[in-house]
């Protein structure tokens, strides 16, 4: 009776149950995957359209001045989401209003301080500086709102603006703190607040009324900066309002786009996708004809790399379980 007792015991010590078994040889695992949400999808379409917008505004720079051009053309794009809108203006609060008002004084700030710099100083180093948006988005975040990168979106940061500085050419590294380059660098800072201020009013706002507003601000805005700058009105052409319906047709869709998806995607995830705009510029050159140098196709897989890793997940997964006894019974805490 004692041998029959002690034998069961001595075989389950011996031959572990499977429970057990799977605990005492598995251990801690981890992967990376890659998902891309439907909102940064989104994001990457935008920006796919707003490289491709490049080349229609330098055809419209032949026939206007660029603060008569930006007016104009987010005039039309104002008018554009107002129309499709207009039985939700009606609902316009006043936190609203001031949201579509801080936006639109910075999406201002980013387009005209940056066309102010390119009238003295050349669009290579004007490149360059503008590239700093990119690590100044999360060090704003991290300084003002107390919010720190994690490591991959970090590292996603570094090769972008890298890959920006590839971009720009040797020729934009050399700082001298002119007037043009200080209007630049004042610029790139609007572009990150832009970015991180659609991220802050994002889901307590109405999207579409949100921004009508920002888009009228912002067309206001460079309207009353035509006479300061000394631009001369443009004779009217057709060639300039077409492309101005156009782009007001892709600004509309952009800053919509943007609004609703920065409800769910953090501004250093939206800035690093929205780094590769450059790329898409390129592309659309590349097909018009143009030829980038070597340099610059290199910056250009960079900044399709940090948007990749920015986007890499790791899962960790623990199967290993010391709490669980050799005959597969958990001990009580």
């Amino acid at each position: 009776m004692g041998l029959r007792s002690i034998l069961p015991n001595f075989r389950r010590i011996v031959r572990p149950p499977q429970v057990a078994r799977k605990t005492m040889t598995s251990g801690t695992s981890s992967t990376f995957s890659y998902k891309l949400s439907k909102a940064e999808a989104v994001l990457v379409l935008i920006t796919m359209i707003w490289g491709g917008t490049f080349l229609l505004v330098q055809q419209a720079m032949g026939v206007s001045g660029p603060m008569f051009f930006v007016g104009l053309r987010f005039a039309a794009a104002a008018a554009i989401v107002a129309l499709f809108s207009w039985s939700r203006l009606r609902g316009l609060t006043l936190f609203e209003l001031r949201a579509g008002s801080f936006i639109g004084v910075a999406i201002m700030l980013g387009y005209g301080l940056q066309t102010v710099g390119l009238q003295t100083i050349p669009s290579s180093q004007s490149a360059f500086i503008t590239a700093l948006y990119v690590p100044f988005v999360p060090l704003l975040q991290w300084l003002f709102m107390g919010k720190r990168p994690g490591l991959l979106p970090s590292l996603g940061i570094m090769l972008a603006f890298t890959g920006l500085m590839l971009l720009s050419g040797p020729n934009g590294a050399s700082l001298d703190f002119s007037p043009g380059e200080i209007a630049t660098l004042i610029s790139t800072v609007a572009i990150a607040a832009e970015i991180i201020l659609i991220s802050s009013f994002a889901g307590r706002v109405d999207v579409r009324r949100v921004t009508v507003v920002q888009l009228a601000v912002t067309s206001m805005l460079a309207f009353a900066m035509v006479l300061p700058t000394g631009e001369t009105l443009p004779e009217f052409s057709w060639l300039l309002l077409v492309i101005a319906l156009g782009l007001g047709v892709s600004s509309a869709a952009i800053q919509v786009a943007m609004n609703w998806a920065q409800k769910s995607v953090s501004p250093t995830r939206a800035t690093l996708i929205y780094a590769g705009e450059p790329v898409w510029a390129g592309i659309v050159g590349r097909i018009a004809g143009e030829r980038l140098p070597a340099l610059a196709l290199l910056g250009g897989a960079m900044i399709v790399l940090a948007v990749i890793v920015s986007e890499l997940k790791i899962n960790r997964r623990s199967t290993h379980r010391p709490e669980a006894s050799l005959g597969g019974e958990s001990t009580p805490p």
